[in-house]
């Protein structure tokens, strides 16, 4: 076997694990388990796992869970203890403190204080104090990525199948920057029906072999507005652009797809460090 049948090998069974991981989040992970499905020895997989992805199957799953929670947290009413036993954690006790360890408070705090709150409908003054919105103009952008439907917050199950396949074919290069598409309103649009696109910038030299596609970003004059924080915050940012920002700044929206420029990278940050850049389209006001 070549090195490049190899590699194959591996990227499909990265897939397989991936879409696993996601689709089993409720439940016990079984680290042997998932060795089964990848077809490779604990051991091996193992290693093979943290040298794609630069961490851990277990931190892997731990990430994912506290992101779900987080979003349960902000978009839902659920009490604190259901999303703590659906997060696969045996206690209430042990979800506060790893949640308080990775967000810095704890979840019932969060709910109340987390950085989403700023984009309340008594806290645009607030809003408009921390966040300033800039107007660039940029070239457009070429693409390779992913396709995901549903829920926006579930977008990182196309980013893995995203970086591990880039990875598998030796295709991920140090300039290139993560980009999501969002082509839908999800206050309109049904969660199971959303699309959206986990890219990255990647010239025509890069082949687009399935799953990966190509897409583009129109160039043009775009509002920037810089998030901090949590993904599971940005939809509060999102709503206070819309609500707050667009009808006093005199611009209209131009047709063509909203994206977001992802800073850093969840693996490496803390949610609370998380920077991403929001860009959305403009033209004149008529």
């Amino acid at each position: 076997m070549n090195g490049e049948t190899a590699w194959a090998l591996y990227e499909a069974r990265l897939r397989r694990v991936s879409a696993y991981i996601h689709e089993h989040l409720d439940e016990e992970l079984d680290m042997d388990r998932l060795a089964e499905i990848a077809c490779m020895s604990s051991y091996h997989w193992h290693r093979i796992y943290r040298a794609i992805y630069c961490e851990t199957l277990a931190t892997t799953v731990k990430r994912l869970r506290l992101h779900r929670a987080a979003g349960d947290i902000v978009r839902t009413d659920l009490q604190v203890s259901e999303i703590a036993k659906r997060s696969g954690y045996p206690n209430l006790q042990s979800f506060n403190r790893i949640f308080k360890s990775v967000y810095g408070m704890p979840p019932a705090r969060y709910r109340k204080e987390g950085s989403h709150t700023i984009f309340g409908p008594n806290n645009s003054g607030k809003a408009n104090a921390m966040f300033d919105v800039t107007l660039r103009t940029i070239p457009a952008l070429e693409l390779i990525g992913v396709p995901h439907t549903g829920s926006y917050m579930q977008i990182s199950r196309a980013f893995e199948t995203l970086h591990g396949t880039l990875h598998a074919r030796g295709l991920i290069t140090p300039d290139m920057k993560m980009i999501g598409l969002y082509l839908d309103d999800p206050d309109i649009v049904p969660l199971d029906k959303l699309r959206s696109f986990a890219c990255v910038t990647a010239g025509s030299n890069i082949p687009a072999e399935p799953p990966l596609v190509r897409r583009a970003v129109d160039g043009g004059e775009y509002a920037v507005l810089r998030h901090k924080g949590p993904y599971a915050d940005m939809h509060k940012a999102y709503q206070w652009l819309f609500a707050q920002w667009l009808p006093k700044s005199g611009r209209q929206l131009r047709d063509t797809v909203m994206f977001e420029d992802y800073i850093n990278n969840p693996r490496d940050a803390a949610p609370t460090e998380l920077l991403t850049d929001i860009y959305m389209p403009l033209q004149q006001a008529a």
